[in-house]
């Protein structure tokens, strides 16, 4: 009996060895988790960081390209009035010089 007994107390104590470890293992899980998560937004919170000077960067070469683009366009606009102006004038010379003489 005193046998039997003693089975019963150690399949207890293993029992609640067993109890014990898994409570530690889902402890460690829940933790291993939540650090997981700390670290993950922690790596997001960086990243923003991280892209703020290339993103910075960026705006300026495009702000750089969209004047030089302005300045191109504008000295062709200058360049295509100037030659509307002078067509002008040669016309208006060519029209004067016709109704002077007609023969031409």
């Amino acid at each position: 009996m005193d046998a039997l007994k003693h089975l019963l107390d150690a399949e207890a104590r293993a029992q609640a060895l067993i109890d014990a470890a898994e409570a530690e293992q889902k402890t460690a899980i829940a933790a291993a988790v939540a650090e997981a998560q700390a670290m993950e937004a922690r790596f997001e919170a960086q990243c923003s960081a991280w892209r703020a000077p290339y993103l910075h960067e960026a705006q300026q070469r495009a702000a750089q390209q969209v004047a030089e683009l302005r300045k191109a366009h504008n000295a062709e606009v200058r360049s295509l009035r100037e030659r509307a102006a002078r067509n002008e004038a040669e016309a208006v010379q060519a029209t004067l010089a016709m109704l002077v003489n007609p023969a031409l």
